[in-house]
């Protein structure tokens, strides 16, 4: 139950729904480990297939069948959610993310999920959110969002314990490959 990636012929799974990965809640990765080639391989690995989804924003390390508390956003998608944001070319990491606060204003908002291809369905997200992680330096930082920001800091950090968009999601529908669009352009 996984679709493949293949880059540089290195291939990388991404797996599906069912896959007990997925349901588990992840470990936080040790302060002093961030910068090892453990890490490194994982982070890389998550690059490679989040770059190859046309339709995918972010990844997490479950997705691909690491179960360790790190997510990234696609630079492109950070370029389209923050108009502040000022792009360096690369994904931003997110390490041992914890929400630390979400607006009591929520919205109903249309998700998909690259571990539950092709299903897409509403869900209830607060319009803000507010992370602190580390990023691949071992840097600690903090970050506010809106919108589809917001969005995915709550769709990443619950795949980290274990939920999948799905488990609250309503009017959940198929979409065939064919009507995805390119939002990465």
């Amino acid at each position: 139950m996984y679709s493949s990636v293949k880059i540089n012929n290195i291939m990388v799974k991404i797996i599906q729904n069912g896959n007990p990965v997925l349901r588990e809640k992840t470990k936080n990765v040790p302060l002093g480990e961030i910068d090892s080639p453990k890490i490194k391989k994982i982070i890389s690995n998550m690059k490679i297939a989040l770059a190859r989804e046309k339709d995918g924003v972010a990844i997490a390390a479950p997705q691909i069948s690491e179960s360790f508390s790190i997510f990234l956003v696609s630079d492109e998608i950070m370029k389209i959610a923050d108009k502040d944001f000022k792009s360096t070319g690369k994904d931003l990491i997110f390490i041992n993310p914890k929400i630390t606060k979400l607006s009591r204003e929520k919205t109903e908002v249309e998700e998909g999920c690259l571990s539950v291809r092709w299903k897409y369905g509403k869900v209830n997200r607060a319009v803000k959110a507010s992370i602190r992680a580390y990023d691949e330096t071992g840097k600690a930082f903090e970050r506010g969002a809106n919108g589809l920001l917001a969005q995915i800091f709550q769709h990443e950090t619950e795949h980290l314990d274990g939920i999948l968009f799905i488990d609250k999601a309503f009017d959940v529908k198929d979409m065939p490959p064919e009507e995805i669009v390119d939002i990465k352009g």
